[in-house]
């Protein structure tokens, strides 16, 4: 496949447009990094970086003009594949059944970072996989178009080099950029990895790589698996979880934990969703409805009465338990990739890799 030098992305971002995607990446919005529609290159968050750290998040101004030099920000693209809401069907006092007309999406994400890819490809296991597939989930999934960049500058929090996510994107990408630290003028090393990333590369004004530049690039990325702020603990997490269910570790963790639940709305891969039913106040009109869920919402495990999984304790060890143990048995893999959100966007800082690593002092204790 073709490996690229195109300065800036105006072209890049015009000629998706122009085949009708709506292209979303990240901005600056508040104080935050977020993923929205982008109508120019102009939007992307260049001279932007973050600092990160167990319950902390902060923007700061950069020496340069990079776009993409920061860490996962409190959005993964689970939103535009898998919304937070949306509604399944409505009825009217008639009987009249209507199934949601959701309206036809074409996305093109641009900046996917090797873990969110990473998640991606997990979602479209779990929900466009299996017996019985979401098609919503399908369709939008079908008609994406993935601009992946490959990390340069990991946060604080980052893990995904020891989840074998990242730092570099993985397979699943049309078009993989690295950006190359801007002198004089903005360059992105380009590589296709598909016949629709090769088609689009054509379109848009490019030169051949110099060896230089695609050393530069490799570099750069390597050396970045070495600024992880983070790592999970080498070994098989799988058996640790298992191990260690009575552990009195877990006591620990719920003395902190505020059972928030937003580690698992942060986080790039957790799927699972509840449906309400919701009337007007003439009971002539009924909507059901999906949203987002969460194991740690005490309805989340209610059964004739009463929820199986009532304390902090029990709640936060059916998460960590099922994302890096169980998810193995559901689905060949772990369900984590190592974004870091989770320790980021926890109130009380709780860090995953640190809660891991002292479950497996304690089994080896």
């Amino acid at each position: 496949m073709t490996q690229a030098i195109i300065e800036g992305l105006d072209d890049l971002v015009e000629v998706l447009m122009s085949d009708g995607y709506q292209v979303v990446g990240p901005t600056v919005s508040g104080s935050a990094i977020v993923l929205a529609e982008l109508t120019d290159a102009g939007q992307l968050p260049a001279g932007w970086g973050v600092e990160t750290g167990p319950g902390h998040y902060r923007l700061h101004r950069r020496e340069d003009d990079a776009m993409f030099a920061h860490s996962a920000g409190p959005q993964s693209w689970k939103t535009f594949l898998h919304p937070p809401r949306r509604t399944l069907w409505s009825t009217d006092a008639d009987g009249s059944f209507r199934p949601a007309d959701e309206p036809a999406r074409r996305y093109a994400l641009l900046g996917v970072r090797g873990c969110d890819l990473a998640a991606i490809g997990k979602l479209r296991d779990v929900l466009g996989g299996g017996r019985h597939p979401d098609g919503s989930f399908q369709d939008r999934h079908r008609a994406l178009f993935v601009v992946a960049v490959n990390c340069t500058e990991p946060g604080e929090v980052c893990f995904c080099a020891s989840m074998g996510t990242g730092p570099a994107a993985g397979p699943g990408a049309d078009l993989t950029l690295t950006e190359l630290t801007p002198t004089d003028s903005h360059r992105f090393l380009a590589e296709a990895g598909t016949d629709a990333g090769e088609a689009l590369l054509a379109r848009i004004d490019h030169r051949d790589a110099a060896a230089d530049e695609t050393d530069a690039a490799r570099l750069a990325v390597e050396d970045a698996t070495h600024k992880m702020g983070r790592a999970m603990p080498e070994m098989d997490l799988r058996a640790l979880l298992v191990g260690s269910r009575e552990s009195a570790h877990w006591e620990d963790v719920a003395e902190r934990c505020l059972t928030c639940g937003n580690c698992t709305m942060v986080c790039p891969t957790c799927f699972c969703t509840t449906t309400e039913d919701v009337t007007d106040l003439t009971g002539d009109h009924a909507e059901r409805r999906q949203r987002w869920s969460s194991c740690f919402e005490l309805d989340f495990s209610y059964l004739h009465g009463g929820s199986v999984r009532s304390s902090g304790e029990s709640r936060y060890r059916q998460w960590i338990t099922h994302k890096l143990g169980t998810w193995h048995d559901q689905f060949g893999g772990s369900g984590c990739v190592g974004c870091g959100r989770c320790i980021a966007w926890c109130p009380v800082g709780i860090d995953i890799t640190e809660e891991v690593g002292r479950l497996a002092e304690s089994a080896h204790g």
